[in-house]
């Protein structure tokens, strides 16, 4: 007699992937103690879709099997009064819990963390710390992390493995060892950033007066790593982070239009400023061949600026006040480049249209036009991170915008100076 194979995990979840308009149906036929970790597991808009989708006494029985900073994950994907209908039905002690965690934002390390914690003097021995440790697992059914203070302020973590191999009444003071520690309110680049440089399995969360208010468990943060890279890749597209391959047409056209409204507006800028030398291109019709070049041109140098400064805007690196000398090596590095390709497309229009003016004009455009993509390269994410915003969010768009926008100019008007 043939055992029955038990569905896994990822078979849930590539079938949900692989079957989007069956979704709904798919999920009920998963048993409750598995859903919420497959919600975990699905994109952001999958997510979102499920549990709109879902009626309150569902997603309570689903919740029901997970850690309450998991719950509150959840919770915050749903309406406020559907959110409130089901936190009524939990129990008191995990009730306070989500309505504590639900506080903060789900974007800070306050909204991260976990309440899965104890806290010991360094003076207590093993035998000690492990009744308070059996108490907790008897109320919660969770192992704990086991944060060892004096007179409340955080000193570090004793490792559950250090009961196996020491004698009950000796004191743990020697055994513990320092955890990385942030602020309630830190950001998830800030947090990612402490993880990176000190590699743990967890970070403490202290408040304003350096108490401890919970801790964030590493399999939280990898998922932020895990998804930072495709937000970032989506953002620097114009693309919104939520925007799923697997979406509905409506829904991409709902994503984008905005950022492309944006660039049309742009575009017509640098249509205005063509249009004021229409006499120019009338009389030297060769000048429309040409432009898409310069302009192009400009555009990818300051694309590769961007992507440089990016970078180094994540690894903190750089910052507005602190980036004159990258700025400067940025716009030299884009007048050599510039020098380099204006000479070659220079010798082409000398050969090609035998004409030494047009090939002068040609070349100087160019090489100023990266010497600007360079420019703008650098300072305009910089000021959008100094505004708070993304600095790969469709900078590409004022990017390119002003590399269009001074490169026609600077080659029509050169034009206009010595071909007309």
């Amino acid at each position: 007699m043939k055992t029955q194979k038990i569905p896994t995990k990822n078979h849930w979840v590539q079938k949900i992937i692989a079957a989007p308009e069956n979704k709904m149906s798919i999920f009920r036929e998963i048993s409750a103690n598995q859903q919420g970790y497959i919600l975990f597991h699905l994109t952001k808009a999958f997510r979102h879709e499920i549990i709109d989708g879902l009626k309150p006494k569902e997603i309570k029985k689903l919740i029901h099997y997970l850690d309450p900073d998991e719950m509150t994950d959840l919770l915050q994907l749903i309406h406020t009064r559907k959110r409130k209908k089901i936190i009524k039905t939990l129990g008191k002690e995990i009730k306070e819990k989500v309505e504590f965690l639900l506080d903060f934002n789900p974007k800070t390390a306050a909204g991260m963390m976990s309440l899965d914690y104890i806290t010991v003097s360094k003076n207590q021995t093993f035998d000690q710390v492990s009744r308070i440790i059996h108490k907790h697992e008897k109320r919660t059914g969770k192992f704990p992390a086991i944060l060892v203070v004096e007179d409340g302020f955080l000193l570090g973590e004793l490792m559950g493995y250090k009961f196996a191999t020491h004698d009950g009444k000796e004191k743990i003071d020697k055994y513990f060892h320092k955890i990385p520690h942030v602020k309630y309110n830190a950001p998830e680049s800030e947090i990612v950033a402490k993880f990176k440089k000190h590699p743990h399995n967890k970070i403490v969360v202290i408040d304003e007066d350096d108490s401890i208010m919970g801790a964030i468990y590493s399999d939280d943060i990898l998922r932020i790593i895990e998804e930072k890279p495709m937000s970032g890749l989506s953002e620097f597209a114009g693309i919104n982070e939520e925007e799923d391959v697997l979406d509905s047409a409506l829904s991409k056209v709902r994503y984008r239009y905005k950022w492309l409204i944006i660039n049309l507006g742009t575009a017509f800028m640098a249509a205005s400023i063509v249009s004021l030398f229409e006499s120019t291109i009338q009389a030297f019709v060769l000048l429309a061949i040409y432009m898409p070049i310069v302009a192009g041109m400009g555009g990818n140098a300051g694309t590769q600026t961007l992507a440089v400064t990016v970078r180094g805007i994540a690894l903190k690196e750089i910052k507005l006040s602190t980036a004159r000398k990258v700025i400067i090596n940025e716009v030299i590095a884009g007048g050599i480049n510039g020098l380099i390709n204006g000479v070659i497309v220079a010798l082409i229009a000398v050969f090609w249209n035998k004409s030494p003016l047009l090939g002068l004009v040609l070349g100087v455009a160019m090489f100023i036009n990266l010497m600007i993509a360079g420019f703008f390269g650098t300072v305009i994410p910089l000021l959008m991170k100094q505004l708070g915003k993304d600095p790969a969010a469709s900078a590409t768009i004022f990017i390119t915008t002003a590399t269009d926008v001074f490169g026609f100019f600077v080659f029509l008007g050169l034009a206009s100076l010595i071909l007309v």
